[in-house]
């Protein structure tokens, strides 16, 4: 990843020289020289990652030309850091002559002189090792060319093809058992290779919601890791059932999973199970209600293993490889989604079937390399240079699969490899929420900007490139198709570990690694004892949380070089604000977490000194009472997410000062002058995506109800009125106009009984999704379906939990001619909605 170090690094260095601090400009000389130094590798460095692979000597050169990077980094950020610390206290020439000064100009010239001769050595070797000069290539550095063709576009890749067969087996085995209503639990196996599609199969079956919600009462998805406890998978399985159950000792756990499982029939998955040691298997079976027809499916690539877990020959089912013409259609879908899975380059079709074809009918395989080709230009040449490559690479592996995969990841622009090397960090069969590692890749600088694109939309965009290359998967979705978890097949994790051992991104064996995620289980003396750490991350899988021993957070702020802190789902033995007292020496932090974390009552007041933070999560912190003041003066910060904190009952006055937000999130306006106004929104004219709480009238005087009118920005708005007092409220709510450009709306708990008057399509002309949540609505107002033909442009509506709305379905097709997809649930009144019992749990309707 040599290319990605150097990219991320230039990126740094070109934005970083345009500022002309102090001390930037007085080394930019020989910053400018290793600029170019660096600039003429880069068209190396784009093959660096293939040819490190078949030459030792080369691969030795990347380690220390990546040590050297990141070295420059440092220094750099120290320049930037010495630069900021000048202007807020200079004294002028007495400044520029003091022993510290003059020592610090004094060791980082040096430094800098001597990182460049060795790089320069390392060129005039690899100049030697390839035979030739290194030549400068301008697109290797504008990056133009490697940039995605899409702006957050995410293509669906969930498709099955050619295993209809196998789930309807699978089907008719469980049906047979639920109708005969067997005394023991009927154990299902699917077997086979890694990347045969088994978790597929179970999937199919598992998501067969009405035909599977008719014939069991209860089901659970189990991930089994190959680290895994017994404690751990009964938890998980309580979870499936709507239980956290974070205190119990294992033997209440199962109990309690008798309890809600006792009298009902019910499936079990357990999806990829590695052990032949199936012990644990056998004491949760004992303890499971026995009858009524119900089943477990056991996925696993050792047959063995489905044997001791009770599947008999006569219900193992071993998924085949898919034959030519079902492996061709599994790539256009994916190679071809910009054209709905069609082929219409004729001179792609013969190149692209070879590369098919190296891929020996393995989904997961035929996925990957779908997925880089929908990335790819669509030429001849282009795809030729493809399949040459992946022809050398089963020369050299001769597993198609992890070919495949390695081939997908040499293939990345270097600004998505680091992204995707951040995986490396979390458990097997974690669920990974997309929020935080899109703020990890923002605050480490992973993230490209261009054309004055916000952060939080590169970041978007970024994500959306592992998605549709096929290396991460989609977990869920919100009603309109926003991705909000995600996760990585096991074999794709096996390569990034790899990858990311190798070039010492993420280790957890040594002590010169990058990052590091925190886990229970990590080795703490190992942590406190890596200076170089740049990032922390929380890792903790779903429902379980860290505990964080007092010495440990005490370390955590002495990583000098640290840019991203994230310690949320966190307990601690004492209060966060003084174990993190001197979190205010982490200069170069840009991102720092403690979402969910306790106890939390206030922030350090140290915090004031992390001038270069872009990212402040306090989301889920229930305790939090106040905000410091001096939060005002951060003004770098792009997102502040203070949602769900229940005793926070306003923030700082002055927050308007904060010109670079673009996100904000539970917003709550102070009731007096002592606090934040709603009015001071109107400076906040970045903001993309608002989350207001709304609970009193007067939080919104008259002269602010226009406040956020102007926000010409704002595409996502979200206004919850949970815990609200007075019905004076409604009236204010209904003068609140949102900028007539918004993109998409989500209304919780309004307090009145008609909409808004502003919910209408004149006003609202290019809303594209709504979402109504809970409250009192009954009615809405009878602009809300248009005038004179202006009709609604909504394509996603969502209704939740609105016991007393009163819509006709085909009143509301007629003013929302544009709707795809419509989610409703626990609406009793609504009439003759295309959706069964809308009253109750309800469905989804999707546009035929």
């Amino acid at each position: 990843m040599a290319d990605a170090i150097v990219s991320v690094f230039l990126e740094k260095l070109l934005n970083t020289l345009a500022e002309e601090g102090l001390y930037v400009t007085k080394f930019r000389e020989q910053f400018e020289k290793l600029q170019t130094e660096l600039q003429l590798m880069q068209c190396f460095l784009k093959d660096a990652d293939r040819l490190k692979r078949k030459n030792d000597t080369i691969n030795k050169v990347l380690a220390v030309l990546r040590e050297l990077i990141y070295e420059a980094e440092d220094i750099l950020a120290d320049c930037q850091l010495q630069s900021r610390d000048d202007a807020l206290f200079s004294n002028g020439f007495l400044t520029c002559i003091s022993p510290p000064v003059l020592h610090f100009k004094h060791q980082n010239g040096k430094r800098i002189n001597e990182i460049i001769g060795e790089i320069t050595q390392i060129k005039q070797n690899i100049q030697s090792l390839l035979g030739g000069a290194l030549l400068f290539q301008p697109n290797a550095i504008n990056g133009k060319d490697q940039m995605p063709r899409w702006s957050s576009q995410v293509y669906d890749h969930t498709m099955v093809v050619g295993l209809e067969a196998d789930t309807k087996k699978i089907k008719d085995w469980l049906f047979e058992a639920a109708s005969e209503g067997k005394q023991e639990i009927l154990a299902i196996g699917v077997v086979g290779m890694g990347g045969l599609g088994k978790t597929t199969i179970a999937q199919k079956v598992f998501n067969i919601e009405k035909e599977i919600d008719d014939h069991f009462d209860r089901r659970m998805w189990v991930s089994v890791s190959q680290t895994f406890t017994e404690e751990q998978i009964m938890r998980s399985m309580l979870r499936n059932l709507g239980d956290a159950s974070v205190g119990d000792d294992a033997n209440e756990l199962l109990k309690k999973i008798n309890q809600y499982l006792l009298g009902k029939r019910y499936l079990i998955v357990m999806d990829d199970v590695w052990g032949e040691d199936v012990a644990w298997w056998r004491r949760i079976s004992q303890g499971l209600p026995k009858g009524n027809g119900s089943c477990v499916i056991i996925t696993t690539r050792n047959e063995r293993v489905s044997r001791k877990m009770g599947v008999k020959e006569t219900r193992i089912h071993r998924p085949k490889f898919l034959n030519k013409d079902y492996s061709w259609l599994l790539f256009q879908k994916i190679a071809f989604a910009a054209s709905e899975g069609q082929c219409i380059y004729p001179d792609l079709e013969d190149v692209g079937k070879e590369i098919v074809d190296k891929c020996e009918g393995l989904p997961l395989a035929i996925k990957a390399v779908g997925g880089m080709m929908l990335c790819k230009a669509s030429y001849y040449h282009e795809w030729r240079r493809i399949a040459d490559h992946f022809r050398d690479e089963l020369a050299e592996n001769d597993d198609s699969v992890m070919a495949s995969l390695q081939l997908s990841y040499d293939e990345l622009p270097p600004y998505l490899k680091s992204c995707f090397l951040s995986f490396s960090l979390y458990p097997e069969d974690c669920v990974i929420t997309k929020q935080q590692v899109v703020h990890w890749w923002i605050g480490e600088g992973f993230v490209r900007l261009r054309s004055g694109r916000s952060s939080t939309d590169a970041g978007e965009d970024c994500f959306s490139g592992l998605i549709n290359r096929c290396l991460i998967e989609v977990v869920d979705k919100t009603y309109n198709g926003t991705i909000l978890t995600c996760k990585m097949h096991d074999m794709v994790r096996e390569l990034v570990i790899k990858i990311a051992k190798d070039d010492a991104f993420s280790v957890t064996n040594k002590t010169n690694c990058r990052h590091s995620g925190i886990t229970n289980n990590m080795d703490r003396k190992q942590l406190t004892a890596n200076p170089k750490l740049r990032g922390l991350v929380s890792t903790t899988k779903s429902g379980e949380v860290n505990k964080i021993e007092s010495s440990t957070a005490k370390k955590l702020s002495e990583f000098r070089y640290l840019r991203v802190l994230d310690v949320s789902k966190s307990i601690f033995e004492l209060p966060i604000g003084s174990l993190l007292f001197h979190i205010g020496s982490l200069h170069h932090l840009t991102y720092l977490s403690l979402s969910n974390t306790h106890p939390l009552i206030e922030l350090p007041a140290s915090l004031e000194k992390l001038t270069n933070l872009q990212i402040l999560d306090l989301s889920y912190c229930q305790n939090l009472r106040t905000l410091p003041h001096n939060l005002i003066t951060l003004n770098k910060l792009k997102v502040l997410d203070v949602s769900n904190c229940g005793s926070l009952e306003c923030l700082p006055k002055g927050l308007g000062r904060l010109s670079n937000l673009e996100v904000l999130l539970g917003f709550r306006p102070a009731r007096s002058s002592h606090g934040c106004r709603i009015g001071e929104l109107r400076n906040l004219t970045r903001l993309r995506i608002l989350g207001l709480h709304l609970t009193h009238a007067d939080e919104v005087e008259e002269n602010e109800v226009n406040a956020m009118a102007n926000l010409r920005d704002l595409e996502n708005l979200s206004i919850s009125c949970f815990d609200s007092h007075g019905s004076d409220l409604t009236s204010k709510l209904d003068k609140l106009y949102p900028p007539q450009q918004l993109y998409e709306l989500s209304l919780k708990f309004y307090p009145g009984k008609m909409s808004p008057a502003w919910l209408n399509p004149i006003a609202l002309p290019l809303l594209k999704y709504l979402s109504i949540s809970s409250g009192n609505l009954a009615n809405v107002n009878q602009n809300f379906w248009g005038y004179n033909n202006i009709v609604w442009k909504i394509q996603g509506l969502m209704l939740e939990s609105l016991s007393d709305l009163e819509l006709e379905w085909p009143m509301l097709q007629e003013a929302m001619q544009s709707l795809r997809i419509v989610n409703v649930s626990w609406c009793p009144e609504l009439v003759s909605f295309p959706i069964d019992d809308v009253g109750f749990r309800g469905g989804v309707w999707i546009k035929g």
